[in-house]
């Protein structure tokens, strides 16, 4: 909990991560809801332990801090009137821009900046819900590049968002792991009798790094049709962007693409929310819901691995685990995130 003698209100009330790595954390941009599930009704969610609540009014998206100015309720209990969201306990309504519009026990009052709302940058891309709580409102958004989200010859999809009991590093990391498929995934695109990795490089670049995987591992589930030839090797294009988001991009047989964007978002540094938006330009006539059906079976696979992993936190200082050949990635990604300056025990 925060410590009340030294109080910073920018700071959430309660704190999971340390204070220093939440100000790191605070700059970049993060996904917290589909864009679907965002109307003018108010729906709460959090971020870095903050909790936020998201509604529209008209055309214009508002993300704030959940929390009413004048006693603390949280707004997402309340409901939009068409003016604003009017708070469960004594109705005041907050509107266009997150500002207070009405306090019911004094209408005739002049409304203090003190009772509106602490807003924050937001913007809707990919299908989701972005914001950054340190970001100033109307600047650029820093978000990481879905590859082929305008293609026209490509199929956009969005996920279903999943909840996992662990930190976000931790997913993250699991899903650039090339070496874990036989073993965390033989049920659906994993082969027991391929587990092997082939020796691969990363390249460092301005938002993070890459990574070309070239292997015999398919991406079609295990005794079906593989849609290529025998033989065929698989690409699959890792871009990876600090702190918890990774593009990859595989490449099929016969000039399929398969985009698959990972962004773990830090509801606290021990509950992630997942959400993952998809580009294709194969199966396009199939139901959107196959896709999210075997998407999330890969998600559960991994689920049962990342949360039970030990340490919860993300070991930054390499020689607190072992490592071999395939964890070039791995490695990379922690060296990376202790440049950026992040606890060697990073959310512990």
């Amino acid at each position: 909990m925060t410590n009340l003698t030294h109080y910073d209100p920018e700071l959430p009330v309660h704190m999971t991560f340390a204070t220093h790595d939440w100000h790191i954390l605070a700059q970049h941009w993060y996904p917290i809801a589909l864009g679907r599930d965002v109307s003018e009704q108010p729906i709460g969610t959090m971020l870095l332990d903050m909790p936020l609540v998201i509604y529209k009014m008209g055309d214009e998206l508002i993300v704030a801090k959940d929390v009413c100015p004048h006693r603390g309720v949280p707004l997402s209990l309340g409901k939009n009137d068409g003016q604003g969201v009017v708070c469960r306990y004594h109705g005041l309504r907050f509107g266009e821009g997150g500002k207070c519009n009405r306090i019911p026990a004094h209408p005739e009052q002049k409304i203090s900046d003190r009772f509106h709302l602490k807003t924050y940058a937001a913007v809707e891309l990919y299908g989701l819900i972005w914001c950054s709580l340190k970001a100033e409102i109307g600047s650029t958004p820093n978000i990481p590049t879905m590859p082929h989200w305008e293609d026209a010859d490509f199929q956009q999809l969005v996920c279903p968002q999943v909840d996992i009991a662990c930190f976000a590093g931790r997913q993250l990391e699991g899903f650039i792991d090339v070496a874990h498929f036989a073993w965390v995934h033989p049920d659906t695109f994993g082969d027991p009798d391929d587990v092997e990795v082939p020796d691969y490089k990363t390249k460092e670049t301005s938002y993070g790094f890459e990574a070309d995987y070239i292997s015999s591992v398919g991406r079609y589930p295990i005794g079906l049709d593989q849609r290529g030839q025998d033989d065929f090797k698989w690409l699959r294009h890792f871009e990876i962007s600090l702190p918890f988001t990774a593009t990859l991009t595989i490449h099929f047989p016969n000039g399929g693409r398969q985009v698959i964007m990972n962004s773990a978002s830090p509801l606290t540094a021990r509950q992630t929310r997942l959400f993952a938006p998809i580009c294709r330009n194969y199966d396009k006539d199939l139901p959107v819901e196959d896709a999210y059906d075997f998407n999330l079976k890969i998600f559960e696979e991994d689920r049962l691995i990342v949360e039970n992993q030990k340490p919860e936190y993300l070991p930054l200082d390499l020689s607190l685990e072992a490592h071999f050949p395939a964890d070039r990635s791995s490695s990379m990604y922690r060296k990376l995130l202790r440049k950026m300056g992040f606890s060697p025990l990073f959310a512990a």
